[in-house]
């Protein structure tokens, strides 16, 4: 299993509509709204590497209102599957 964190900046005009359409992403397990530098973090659950590329580069860039994207790869998961998210 790959892990990875997504950190997306969107076009003002996208932010009330984004994160629905980030979070019916195939691939992607969750989708929040943030404060700070970006707009909403991604975290997308793959089987590959490649299919995490697909999702970000595919999926994910493609969607209408992304200006920007960061993505972070986890190396290992800590805590319990419900200790996973906030």
């Amino acid at each position: 299993m790959v892990e990875a964190i997504v950190l997306v900046n969107a076009a003002p005009a996208r932010l009330a509509t984004l994160g629905r359409a980030l979070a019916d992403v195939a691939g992607v397990s969750a989708a929040y709204s943030v404060a700070g530098d970006e707009d909403f973090v991604a975290v997308v659950r793959v089987a590959s590497h490649e299919e995490l590329a697909e999702v970000v580069t595919q999926r994910i860039a493609l969607l209408e209102g992304i200006v920007g994207l960061r993505t972070l790869i986890a190396f290992r998961s800590f805590g319990t599957e419900d200790e996973r998210y906030f």
